[in-house]
């Protein structure tokens, strides 16, 4: 069997120590960003179906746009530190030794945010499933990652719309051989 055969049993992996596993940094504008150790990377690569990463959120962060998954569960653990998690419509305060889940299909928009004045790290434990959509609360959009493209909920449209269906649903394209509808009659 090669490396490649999806049915070859995966190679037997020693455990990592989580402080040999680097710190990565990420933000987006003044408003998003954090640092995050990815213990399942390190471990195994990107060939995973369960990820557990520990995150450090800094104050005044928000650790993602607000989201829930349809596909995926997702778990929080806070080790140290504080923060507000944003759960559909309510706002919860978190600290060191308090716990998360967030299930497959439950339509509530989630995210942390650091209002304190200390660093909030915690940790992460979620699946990774090929075929996962995301709806984000906050921006209307959907993510699909199995074609890699993000959607914008306003412009959701009838099944068949824009369908040549031949009734009254949508209107076929004129055919060439038609008459104008400039002809009038007398």
């Amino acid at each position: 069997m090669s490396s490649k055969d999806p049915e070859a049993a995966p190679p037997i992996r020693k455990p990592i120590a989580v402080e040999s596993v680097a710190w990565e940094e990420w933000s987006e504008g003044s408003r998003f960003g954090s640092r995050f150790r990815h213990l399942t990377r390190a471990a195994v690569g990107d060939g995973y179906h369960v990820g557990v990463l520990i995150e450090e959120l800094p104050p005044g962060k928000q650790s993602s746009p607000a989201h829930y998954h349809l596909l995926e569960e997702e778990h929080i653990l806070i080790l140290e530190g504080r923060a507000t998690l944003r759960l559909a419509e309510e706002t919860i305060e978190v600290s060191a030794g308090d716990y998360v889940c967030f299930p497959a299909r439950q339509k509530a928009g989630h995210c942390l945010v650091n209002t304190s004045d200390a660093p909030c790290r915690f940790l992460v434990i979620g699946e990774r499933k090929p075929d996962e959509v995301c709806v984000y609360t906050d921006s209307n959009k959907i993510l699909v990652r199995s074609v890699d493209e993000i959607y914008d909920k306003s412009q959701v449209r009838p099944y068949w719309d824009g369908e040549a269906t031949g009734g009254d649903r949508a209107p076929s394209p004129p055919s060439p051989s038609s008459p104008s509808s400039s002809s009038s009659s007398s």
